[in-house]
């Protein structure tokens, strides 16, 4: 004790001159006696008040007194020491007083520690307060502090709710059970009313976060809640921190039901929905009415597009992404189909057409598959589907080729002026590089097809210091595996394998495995050293065994295979989307490695494409017609080869040299997307035919580049009117200054509103600007902000509405821009009692 007693005096001697000390219980002489302080007077009172003022404040008035009185502190009025008492300081020696003198407080306080004893039982909690505890405090800030200690929080009071609310959503009570033994829960209760408008005659946590619940629910409708705006704002910033994630979740599950909400929805418009998530439900809910709309044509594609921006910004956007995202897929598809004109004149105009725009149909109905099957909620987008696959089918996919078969069947020879064949691909490719004595990497990834590779553009045009470009050749015909393979390589001549197996000779030369065609490679150009590998055997190279492939090798030839493996088995076709996106990963891997191994000139091209259904076919898809000839080597869904064969209703027939191969084989291919019956074979992803999606062949050149040459878009705080904020709220627009491309990439950002300390006043948002649209107008982004109780105290002084952005993958955060208002509310609230 006499150490705790030197120690509180002295801490109180750094702030005062005078420091009075009142022996209440008569017990404390001897402790007196022993203090000692350098440069301290001590002095008592007895009978001397007018003797004692005079000598410390006339003769005196530089030196420090400690005044003992052996006895209680006399009344105001009869303390004739009171003025110099309350322009100093007062030592209490009960264990009350101690903790008052350590927290610097002054005796009018004296309430806030007797009437808490337990909270200050804790050396850590005390050392907390003190820390915490700021001059202006009045009394009920200083357990408003308490309550934040007991809670393990870092604020007011509305971190301690969000402290309470996890405990709530774990199952436990510590902290208000502490609360309560530290007597701070009435306290708790006139906060979390006047703060709130939580008022019941008894009051209960859980029946505060249920009433939370239900109020930020209605009052985000604009209706009423009994609850008020500051309750709102609170569990805005509650829901919102990533931190409570999974507490806001566990609770929202909870209270969903017993609000029965499912059931008030039902009668919800899901627009009027559009910027609320408090419950999982309403996701749900919206992704329902918005798949029905979708599917009976009631709404624009603009809205819809629209909505699914706005839906970014749900707490349980992550859950439903990928329904969010074959939604917008399955949007654009339908306006794409509407908007298409897929007539042509010619082969040549039919190509052309199929790699400007119509492409972007198959592309966008695989990524509407894709993310539908990815989302694990298929039956949610069920309606949806039907609507896709109906139109994707008969109103492109079977009328497109439809057209396209008319320009196939008046075709004599298997070539379309201005475009390439496949079978030039090696000499007026790849040995271009040669022949400038450059090396060349070939990655040629089976049934990669045209709109997979132009995305896999784009994919790998957003990488830092690279580029790269795309254009169309023909693939041969049929289009399948051993003939597309034997194509790419350097040849002379090719012929179909007479004995039916459908192996491709080049020059007499097999063309069967990596051996054959590297054997085949090496007759390019004489003296090159040449190269044919698997892609993985690429990809687990070490740094320097792929230095050491470029160093020994002029042309490397590297095999992927991930969308004709799983694609062409009964058992796994269905999984086609995957292998697409897969392999898109998988070559934008492979173009780093290989340039990291010092590749510069890099080719990306396919064997042959592929037609793929996810539905499973009816009986109208399979040709009628069953091949007849001299003799039937090989068939295949999509072709068949043979000696003599007849031509026939429903399949085009071209003989060897119509299709520039030697041999005196015939080849039947059936019309548009027809398939023939093959006994366990699969139906839905096909290719072997003359389909625009089986013969246009990507040929992507990729160049690394030296500078970096990619930056993100930029984003502008719009403001309409005055800036200044004269009620509860404020409206403003974000807009992204340029579209999203592959070199000027999306931007995130935390926007709010923050005070002239830095401290945040307002709810918070994270904002993800990713609009890839050329019009202005829809790259904007309105958002509405609701100021904390906490902005009252900076009435009549100038805020800052400010986006920031997180610097790198740390957890700091800098300032990206910002913009000024003036604050002048004209009522503010005291929210102290």
């Amino acid at each position: 004790m006499p150490d705790r007693i030197s120690a509180s005096i002295g801490q109180m001697f750094d702030d005062h001159r005078i420091v009075f000390w009142y022996d209440t219980a008569g017990d404390m002489r001897g402790e007196f006696d022993a203090v000692d302080f350098p440069g301290v007077t001590k002095v008592e009172i007895v009978d001397n008040e007018f003797g004692l003022k005079y000598r410390m404040l006339r003769q005196e008035p530089k030196q420090k007194f400690l005044v003992f009185k052996d006895g209680p502190e006399p009344p105001m009025w009869e303390n004739w020491l009171l003025d110099v008492q309350l322009a100093t300081a007062v030592f209490k020696a009960d264990q009350a007083g101690l903790w008052l003198n350590e927290l610097g407080l002054p005796p009018q306080f004296e309430s806030v520690v007797r009437d808490h004893l337990e909270f200050y039982r804790s050396k850590a909690r005390v050392a907390e307060l003190k820390r915490l505890l700021q001059p202006p405090d009045t009394q009920n800030q200083v357990r408003l502090r308490m309550l934040a200690v007991c809670a393990g929080a870092e604020g007011g009071l509305d971190t301690v709710i969000e402290e309470l609310l996890g405990e709530l959503a774990d199952g436990r009570d510590d902290v208000f059970r502490l609360m309560d033994r530290s007597g701070l829960t009435d306290a708790f209760w006139k906060h979390v009313g006047n703060a709130y408008g939580y008022q019941p005659t008894q009051p209960d946590f859980e029946d505060f976060a249920i009433t939370l619940f239900q109020s930020a629910y209605f009052r985000s409708q604009g209706e009423d809640g009994k609850l008020n705006d500051e309750a709102l704002l609170v569990f805005r910033r509650w829901k919102n921190n990533r931190h409570w994630g999974a507490a806001f979740e566990t609770l929202s599950a909870t209270y969903q039901s017993f609000l029965k909400i499912p059931e008030q929805l039902s009668s919800r418009d899901f627009r009027a929905l559009m910027a609320i998530d408090h419950f999982e439900e309403i996701d749900r809910h919206i992704i329902r009415q918005l798949v029905h709309a979708m599917s009976t044509q009631t709404v624009s594609a603009s809205d819809v597009l629209k909505w699914v921006r706005e839906r970014r910004q749900s707490h349980w956007y992550a859950t439903y992404e990928d329904i969010y995202q074959a939604i917008g897929f399955a949007t654009e598809f339908q306006q794409a189909v509407a908007e298409a004109n897929l007539g042509m004149t010619s082969p040549a105009e039919g190509v052309k057409r199929y790699v400007t725009s119509w492409f972007k149909l198959d592309q966008l109905y695989r990524k509407f598959i894709y993310h539908m099957q990815k989302s694990g909620h298929a039956s949610l987008l069920a309606e949806l589907y039907d609507a896709v696959e109906n139109h994707y089918t008969n109103s492109f996919l079977l009328k497109l080729n439809d057209a396209w078969q008319d320009q196939v069947s008046d075709m004599t020879d298997w070539t379309i002026p201005g475009y390439a064949q496949q079978s030039a691909f090696y000499r007026e490719q790849a040995a271009e590089f040669r022949r400038k004595d450059q090396k060349v990497a070939v990655i040629v990834s089976d049934a990669l097809r045209f709109e997979i590779a132009e995305e896999c553009l784009r994919r790998i045009r957003s990488l830092n210091r690279f580029d790269a470009d795309l254009e169309p050749m023909i693939g041969a015909l049929p289009s399948y595996t051993q003939l597309g393979m034997a194509a790419l390589l350097p040849n002379k001549e090719l012929a179909l394998a007479a004995d039916g197996s459908g192996a491709v000779l080049s020059s007499g030369e097999s063309t069967q495995g990596l051996s054959a065609r590297e054997k085949v490679l090496a007759t390019g150009r004489a003296g090159d050293r040449v190269k044919s590998l698997k892609a993985d055997d690429v990809m687990n190279m070490r740094v320097d065994e792929g230095k050491e492939l470029f160093r020994d090798n002029d042309v490397v030839y590297i095999y992927h295979n991930q969308i004709d493996a799983i694609g062409d088995k009964l058992q796994t076709e269905e999984q086609l989307p995957k292998a697409a996106d897969d392999t898109i990963e998988d070559l934008t891997k492979l173009v780093r490695k290989l340039t990291s191994a010092n590749f510069s000139n890099i080719l990306i091209t396919a064997d042959h494409g592929f037609l793929y259904q996810h539905r499973a076919l009816g009986e109208s898809d399979f040709s009628i017609a069953e091949p007849q000839g001299d003799e039937i080597l090989m068939r295949n869904r999509r072709f068949v080869i043979g000696r003599g064969l007849d031509s026939m209703p429903g399949m085009k027939k071209f003989s060897s040299s119509n299709l520039g191969l030697t041999g005196d084989l015939d080849v039947l291919i059936p019309n548009s997307i027809n398939r023939l019956r093959v006994k366990g074979a699969g139906s839905r992803f096909v290719h072997g035919g003359a389909s625009l999606q089986e013969i246009v062949i990507p040929v992507i050149r990729v160049v690394k580049k030296r500078d970096a040459d990619v930056s993100q878009v930029e984003v502008q705080i719009v403001v309409s009117g005055r800036s200044q904020i004269t009620s509860g709220q404020i409206a403003v627009v974000f807009y992204q200054a340029q579209p999203v491309s592959e070199k000027l990439q999306a931007r995130k950002l935390i926007a709010g509103i923050y005070a002239s300390d830095d401290s945040l006043i307002s709810d918070e948002h994270v904002l993800q600007f990713d609009f890839t649209s050329k019009n202005a107008r829809e790259r904007e982004m309105p958002l509405k902000f609701l100021l904390s109780r906490d902005a009252d105290k900076f009435n009549n002084q100038d805020v800052a509405l400010k986006l920031r952005e997180q610097v790198g993958k740390t957890s700091h955060y800098q300032d990206y821009t910002s913009h000024r208002f003036h604050l002048k509310r004209g009522i503010t609230t005291d929210f102290d009692f």
